[in-house]
């Protein structure tokens, strides 16, 4: 569809992306860097852990999450810039071969108050495996341009 600007966007708006895969090596790799706990870098340790095998940091499924929202097509002009993020939850543990893929809906539409040249959605998304079980989900808020040359 190309770019989307805050005209654009209506509630009930869906979008989609992915699959994304979820290798052992991205997994041991983002871990060993950010979240360096054995049931995410050992897969002997996380055999015998609360997850009983290697699970990607719940910090890993989001960054991933993230990679489709800007490969979905919202196409929002300035990039993907958030205001906050709110009822994140971690469903599931995500393993290695895990294909990932995104749904994302508009759940609020706002201008902004203060900001003539802009306003606000806010976005319910939902990471889900290959088996469409939920894994993560969240809602955003984003700043998003109000269309160039528009009559106020």
């Amino acid at each position: 569809m190309g770019l989307r600007y805050f005209e654009d966007f209506a509630v009930g708006d869906r979008f989609a992306a992915g699959p994304v895969e979820a290798t052992q090596e991205a997994i041991i790799g983002f871990a060993r860097e950010f979240d360096p706990q054995a049931f995410h870098v050992d897969p002997a340790a996380a055999a015998h852990s609360l997850f009983g095998g290697l699970a990607a940091s719940g910090w890993h499924t989001a960054a991933l999450t993230m990679r489709m929202i800007i490969e979905s097509d919202m196409g929002i002009p300035w990039g993907v810039v958030g205001l906050g993020v709110d009822e994140l939850r971690w469903f599931k543990p995500v393993r290695p071969g895990d294909h990932l893929r995104l749904e994302s809906e508009v759940v609020a539409v706002r201008p902004s108050g203060s900001k003539p040249d802009r306003g606000m959605i806010r976005v319910h998304s939902q990471t889900l495996n290959q088996h469409n079980v939920p894994v993560m989900s969240f809602v955003s808020s984003l700043i998003v341009p109000r269309r160039p040359g528009r009559s106020p």
